[in-house]
């Protein structure tokens, strides 16, 4: 059972594509000292008792763990004996670059399990909702909170909007292309209980749902942005948590030559090449050569202890 967070918020007020939520206890977007969130930038009664003045929310630390984080037995995991069935480490790691926004929840889930990221999911519709164009202009569109949340996030927009760019293709073609994106539309949605735009969900890297925000008004970008902080603040405590504990069974970070990262253990080394399984139970195979100096030097340092050549 995966255990109930107490700050979990379900804003879901007049769900409708102009649907609008007030913040509680009387919160605003007013400029008055009175609303100010503190250094945190999270509400005040977000915050803990003991802490009435919020802890300032620092850039970097993105390695974050989940309570709520289990990693595969090794009892339940099969081996192959063909290592050469099993995907090469460089194929996965070369994923396409990020984007801003990315358009894919396949890419984003990778994206947040490799980076150790909480994922922001935006639903909108960026055609006919008003509300949805104010929560672009007013949140969104903050420079200093662009620069948190590249740092802190992965964001994933899902628009019911769909727009047919591709004027190169036949008819039947955009027709077929319309119709899978209108059904990815249509599953996430169903997937996340999203009733109306825009809705905000936010995702622990493992993808379970760690709050969600229904609705936005206009002038309460202050009040939306703590706690999208807030939300990432607790998310990247617990993440950090399972990390460590993982990290005690001997799971570490690996690096390629391009500096991209997967957390993974070492399952089998011979003649060079090593077979490594993440917290999920997915193994694949790369050679000591394409790995990091930092890398080659731990699984030196491994063979000594070992007295291994």
């Amino acid at each position: 059972m995966k255990p109930s967070l107490p700050w979990i918020l379900l804003l879901a007020a007049g769900l409708s594509s102009c649907s609008t939520v007030d913040p509680p206890d009387g919160q605003s977007g007013s400029d008055d000292e009175s609303q100010k969130f503190g250094p945190s930038g999270i509400p005040g009664h977000l915050r803990a008792r003991t802490d009435p003045a919020g802890t300032p929310v620092q850039p970097g630390g993105n390695r974050v763990d989940l309570a709520g984080y289990t990693s595969t037995p090794m009892e339940d995991i099969v081996f192959t004996k063909d290592n050469a069935m099993l995907p090469e480490l460089t194929e996965l790691l070369a994923a396409p670059k990020a984007k801003t926004w990315e358009e894919s929840d396949t890419i984003a889930r990778a994206r947040a399990a490799r980076e150790g990221k909480p994922t922001l999911i935006w639903f909108t519709n960026s055609q006919s909702s008003p509300l949805c164009k104010a929560l672009s202009q007013e949140v969104f569109s903050d420079s200093d909170f662009e620069a948190w949340a590249e740092e802190k996030l992965v964001r994933l927009k899902v628009d019911s909007f769909y727009r047919k760019r591709d004027l190169g293709s036949s008819i039947g073609e955009a027709d077929d292309h319309e119709t899978r994106v209108r059904d990815y539309v249509k599953s996430m949605k169903k997937r996340y209980k999203v009733m109306g735009h825009p809705t905000l969900v936010m995702l622990n890297p493992s993808g379970e749902v760690i709050a969600r925000y229904a609705g936005y008004k206009r002038g309460t970008a202050d009040f939306v942005r703590g706690q999208l902080k807030h939300a990432e603040s607790v998310s990247t405590s617990a993440y950090t948590d399972w990390r460590t504990r993982l990290e005690k069974k001997g799971y570490r970070e690996w690096n390629d030559h391009r500096d991209r990262k997967i957390f993974a253990k070492l399952v089998s080394y011979d003649a060079g090449e090593l077979i490594l399984i993440d917290p999920d139970g997915s193994r694949f195979r790369t050679q000591e050569s394409k790995l990091s100096a930092g890398d080659q030097d731990w699984i030196a340092a491994q063979k000594k202890l070992r007295n291994m050549p």
